[in-house]
């Protein structure tokens, strides 16, 4: 099948998946913010995202997202490096400003998916897991584990050094996960053959907007959180 077997085909692949990602992180950014207004309206989010069916069937997708777009990020990689030496991505008239991303998107990458594997420990095992294994007990903390203020409380503010370092942590991910998100959403347009001469430049400056409005969302979060200990 030309989809998994050719070039092209996997890269098709990692641009519908990498765009399907990040629509996932425009939601999960805008359901973040809430928690910036009001405790109830976050947790509200909480449960209604909780150990629900349609929740665990929307995790399960995800993670094979997460999975199909590294597992092709990492064979392209390879294969560029193979083929071209140092040089990972394709692209034609490829921009100065974003090189040194391209460039790095192993590398990036990779972070990324640290940073998410710390996300999921201090979430997700924490909420949806512990709703299913612990009783509807947090592991970290004795709050619900549909508390998810209480969680993001935890996280940067009430655990003492640890919150400071995860903090830090958060923010070095979130700088990796913009630089990955600048480049990847223009390439993946380009890849889809939706940016042509006149486009190219466009989705270069709506990629660069977009990625730091949704990002900014998330380390004003961070932020807010580990400065204040909740609502700003």
């Amino acid at each position: 099948m030309w989809l998994t077997n050719s070039s092209i085909g996997r890269k098709v692949i990692m641009s519908v998946t990498g765009i399907a990602l990040i629509l996932f992180l425009t939601f999960h950014a805008c359901m973040n913010v809430v928690a910036l207004f009001s405790a109830e309206g976050y947790n509200w989010v909480c449960e209604m995202l909780g150990a629900n069916w349609y929740a665990l069937v929307a995790t399960a997708g995800l993670g094979v997202l997460v999975l199909l777009h590294f597992v092709y990020a990492f064979i392209l990689t390879c294969q560029n490096r193979k083929a071209r030496g140092a040089s990972k991505y394709a692209v034609t008239d490829r921009p100065e400003k974003v090189e040194w991303a391209s460039q790095n998107m192993l590398v990036l990458g990779i972070i990324v998916v640290l940073g998410l594997c710390l996300h999921l420990f201090n979430f997700w095992f924490n909420m949806m897991f512990a709703e299913l294994a612990n009783g509807g007990v947090a592991y970290a903390t004795e709050a619900s584990a549909s508390d998810g203020y209480a969680m993001i409380c935890y996280t940067f503010h009430d655990a003492g050094v640890l919150s400071h370092v995860y903090s830090v942590l958060y923010l070095v991910w979130l700088c990796a996960l913009w630089f990955h998100l600048t480049h990847g959403m223009w390439s993946a347009m380009q890849t889809l053959g939706l940016s042509g001469k006149v486009w190219f430049e466009r989705w270069r400056c709506i990629s660069n907007v977009y990625s730091t409005v949704i990002i900014l969302m998330f380390v004003a979060v961070v932020v807010c959180f580990a400065c204040c200990g909740g609502c700003c």
